[in-house]
């Protein structure tokens, strides 16, 4: 059962601050929690220092591994769901402050930039301490380098009912053919709407959702077995093997490197 985030201010709207950047610390407990859609006048940074989040957007799914952020432009509906445990910021940039996308992406975290995160969220927004780091903050965010760790959905019915349930049970093999079946199309009609939708074959499709569902429970301290079981691969090297193809590195040595560098070495 998904918990709302416990928010450190209940009467803050942080639209109303016209500070540049701010940044808020939320710590989450022993269960998952979610920010139901929303959106702001600002711009948010999602930051995950320890555990994970996914942002969902109109147009996909975002996985925010610890040390990395999901940069979410002005006025854009999304919402977040926190696994266990997790110690995340929420980064708020007024609309032209800084050379940001203007599209949802996920972003490397650099040890400074972190550092600088942490700090920002211990000081007040009226405080000439906070607009001196907010400063900083500005210059060195867009120099972050964006990585492909996100899901393209489509508002397409049929599609977003494969996807959701997926999500529900991404140990779900079925094949191309029987979610057809599933949906009222033929195989070879269900294939090319997947392309036209998400860019992806229905297999890198899938598979991007594996990534992003063990990213997540990796983050939040499953074991590797564990999640290989929960994904649905006959064994923990099978798995091992998908991960390493796909981001270059085993699931261990990917993380902890993340945790390390701030992500740099994994941008796309």
């Amino acid at each position: 059962m998904r918990q709302p985030l416990r928010w450190p201010w209940p009467d803050f709207d942080v639209d109303d601050v016209l500070a540049p950047a701010i940044a808020v610390r939320v710590d989450v407990s022993e269960t998952r929690a979610e920010v139901p859609d929303h959106w702001h006048r600002k711009g948010q940074l999602v930051f995950a220092l320890g555990g994970g989040v996914t942002c969902r957007v109109p147009s996909g799914l975002w996985m925010v591994p610890p040390h990395c952020g999901v940069w979410v432009p002005s006025t854009m509906k999304h919402s977040n769901i926190a696994t266990a445990n997790a110690r995340i910021f929420f980064v708020y940039i007024e609309p032209g402050a800084a050379d940001l996308p203007d599209r949802c992406c996920t972003l490397s975290i650099s040890p400074l930039l972190r550092e600088l995160i942490v700090e920002l969220s211990d000081c007040a927004p009226d405080d000439a301490r906070c607009g001196f780091l907010g400063k900083i903050l500005l210059a060195e965010l867009p120099r972050m380098p964006v990585q492909q760790l996100h899901l393209p959905i489509s508002s397409e019915p049929r599609l977003r009912r494969i996807a959701e349930a997926l999500a529900e049970d991404p140990a779900d093999r079925s094949t191309l053919s029987e979610w057809a079946n599933r949906v009222a199309l033929s195989e070879s009609s269900l294939a090319r709407l997947v392309v036209k939708e998400t860019g992806l074959t229905f297999g890198r499709w899938r598979l991007q959702l594996h990534l992003i569902v063990a990213l997540r429970e990796l983050a939040s301290g499953a074991s590797v077995q564990q999640v290989s079981g929960d994904l649905g691969y006959e064994s923990v090297t099978a798995f091992i093997t998908m991960f390493k193809k796909a981001l270059g590195k085993p699931p261990a040595r990917y993380l902890s490197d993340i945790a390390q560098h701030g992500g740099s070495a994994f941008s796309a």
